[in-house]
C-alpha cells in the first residue's frame, strides 16, 4: 500500500480509537506511526539533506547550534501533528470527513518533520566526526596562525599601500631548550670507538725467531778468540802455532707478560665492535711492553735480559773524525761492530733524534738526507733506522741483530676470556687476558754497541 498523508492520517484516526479498544496510550501510537510515515515520504518525495546545508560544517559551534535549532523544530512539529490527531479524533468520532485543510496541513507537517529528521542525522553524524570519530582535525602550524590572524590581515593592507614592516605576536618559538624540543634532539653518533694513537712497534722486526718448548733456553758463547794461525816451515820445530777460543754457557729465561681487564658479560654481548676493541687495545699494550723488555729489559728477576742492556758501550777505536756530528758518531759504531766481526745490519733512535738528523742542511740550506717532495724510507749509512720511543732521547744503538741475537717464542700472544675469576660467575663478570712467553738470547754482546749523541760524552 502506498503511504500518503490520507492514508497517514487514517492510520493515526485508527490509532486513536486504541485507548478504548486495547488500552494503549494515543501519544505513543501516534508517535509510532508517524515516524514509519516520515520515512516513507521522505523516501517518496526523494527528500535529502546535503552536508552544505549547515553553512560551514568545519566549526564544531556553529554545527551545535544548528542541531539544537533542529530538535526543537521537530518538537514543534511533533506538537502540531499532535493536535491535528486530536482534530482528526472528533471530526472522525462525528462521521464527519476529514477537511482538506486538515489534509493539507498534515502533508506539510510530515514533509517538515522528515527533512527536520534528516538535518538532525547530517549534523550528528558530523559532529561525532569533527570529535574524533573520523578524520583528525587539522592543526593549524605557527604560520597559518599568522596569515589567518586579524593582526596579519590589518597589517598586510598597510604594507600593500606603505610597503612597511610589521611583526605579529606567535605563541614561544621552538628551541633546543629542555623545556622546548630539547629531549627531540639526537647528537649524531660516531659509529666506532676513536681510540688512542699507537706507537710503531718495529723491534721485533729486527730479530730472527724461533720457537721453543721450555721455560728456559740455554746456549754455549763465545767469550774469546786467540788466532793464532801462522805460517810454518816444512818442519816446524816447535810445532804448529795453537789458537784457543773460550766458552761460557748462558741461559735465558722464558718471561711471561700478561695483562687483563675486567668487564659485564652483558656489554660484552651488547656491544661486538667493543670485544674486538678491547681485544686490540690489550694486545697492542702487550707487544708495547715486548718491545722495551727486548730493548731495555734489566735481567734481573723475572725481566728479559734486553739488547741494550747488554751491548758494548760506544768507544772510537782510534778514527780521527773532522767536525765531529750524530752522524759521524752513528758511522763510528758502525765500525765498532764490524771490528767484533759481525755487520751492522740496524741502528735504533729515539724519534726526537732521527729528526733532527733528518732535518740536517748545508750551507746552502738543502737537505743531506731527507726529501720533503718524495718518499724516502728511513735509512743511514745504508741500513734501515728504526725509531721508537722506547729508546731514550740522546741514545742509540746500532748492532748485528739478525746475527747476534735471536728472539724465542713460548707461546704466541693470545687472548683468553672466562668467567672463572674470583666471583666473576655470579656477578655477570668476565675477565679478558692478554698474554705471550717470550725468551732473549744474545750470542755476542759485542755485535751491538750503544752510546749517546751528545759529542764529548
Amino acid at each position: 500500500m502506498k503511504l500518503t498523508a490520507t492514508n497517514l492520517l487514517s492510520v493515526i484516526s485508527i490509532a486513536a480509537l486504541g485507548p478504548f479498544t486495547f488500552g494503549v496510550s494515543v501519544t505513543s501510537i501516534l508517535w509510532a506511526a508517524a515516524v514509519v510515515a516520515i520515512a516513507a515520504l521522505c523516501t517518496e518525495r526523494g527528500v535529502s539533506v546535503k552536508r552544505g546545508a549547515f553553512g560551514q560544517l568545519g566549526e564544531v559551534g556553529a554545527l551545535e547550534k544548528e542541531y539544537k535549532q533542529v530538535q526543537a523544530d521537530l518538537k514543534k512539529v511533533g506538537d502540531d501533528l499532535k493536535s491535528y490527531a486530536e482534530q482528526s479524533k472528533k471530526e472522525l468520532a462525528g462521521h464527519q470527513q476529514l477537511s482538506a485543510e486538515t489534509k493539507e496541513s498534515v502533508d506539510k507537517l510530515l514533509v517538515t518533520q522528515g527533512e527536520l529528521n534528516a538535518r538532525l542525522q547530517a549534523a550528528e553524524q558530523l559532529i561525532v566526526s569533527l570529535d574524533g570519530g573520523g578524520q583528525p582535525a587539522k592543526v593549524k602550524t605557527a604560520g597559518m596562525k599568522v596569515v589567518e590572524s586579524d593582526e596579519f590581515k590589518a597589517e598586510a593592507d598597510k604594507i600593500n599601500r606603505a610597503k612597511g614592516s610589521f611583526s605579529v605576536a606567535v605563541q614561544a618559538a621552538i628551541t633546543s631548550d629542555p623545556g622546548s624540543a630539547g629531549d627531540l634532539i639526537e647528537p649524531t653518533r660516531v659509529p666506532g670507538v676513536v681510540g688512542l694513537p699507537e706507537r710503531r712497534l718495529t723491534i721485533r722486526d729486527l730479530l730472527n725467531w724461533g720457537r721453543t718448548q721450555s721455560n728456559s733456553i740455554e746456549f754455549v758463547r763465545e767469550t774469546g778468540f786467540a788466532n793464532n794461525a801462522d805460517v810454518v816451515g816444512e818442519n816446524p820445530s816447535g810445532g804448529k802455532p795453537e789458537s784457543g777460543i773460550t766458552f761460557e754457557l748462558d741461559d735465558a729465561k722464558v718471561a711471561t707478560i700478561p695483562h687483563w681487564i675486567q668487564a659485564s658479560k652483558q656489554v660484552l654481548s651488547d656491544a661486538s665492535m667493543l670485544a674486538s676493541y678491547i681485544d686490540g687495545r690489550l694486545m697492542y699494550g702487550l707487544k708495547l711492553k715486548e718491545e722495551l723488555q727486548l730493548l731495555k729489559g734489566s735481567g734481573v728477576g723475572l725481566n728479559i735480559n734486553g739488547l741494550y742492556t747488554q751491548a758494548s758501550a760506544y768507544a772510537n777505536p782510534g778514527v780521527t773524525v773532522q767536525d765531529e756530528t750524530f752522524i759521524d758518531r752513528l758511522r763510528i759504531a758502525m765500525l765498532q761492530v764490524q771490528l767484533a766481526e759481525y755487520a751492522a745490519d740496524g741502528i735504533v733512535l729515539n724519534p726526537i733524534d732521527w729528526a733532527q738528523i733528518e732535518l740536517t742542511k748545508d750551507n746552502e740550506a738543502r737537505y743531506l738526507f731527507a726529501n720533503p717532495n718524495a718518499l724516502a724510507g728511513p735509512t743511514l749509512w745504508g741500513l734501515p733506522v728504526v725509531a721508537t720511543q722506547s729508546m731514550d732521547a740522546d741514545e742509540f744503538m746500532a748492532g748485528a741483530f739478525r746475527m747476534g741475537a735471536q728472539g724465542w717464542d713460548r707461546e704466541d700472544a693470545s687472548i683468553t676470556v672466562s668467567t672463572q675469576d674470583r666471583d666473576n660467575f655470579i656477578k655477570n663478570m668476565v675477565t679478558i687476558l692478554c698474554e705471550e712467553r717470550v725468551a732473549l738470547t744474545v750470542y755476542r754482546p759485542e755485535a751491538f754497541v750503544k752510546g749517546q749523541l751528545s759529542l764529548g760524552s
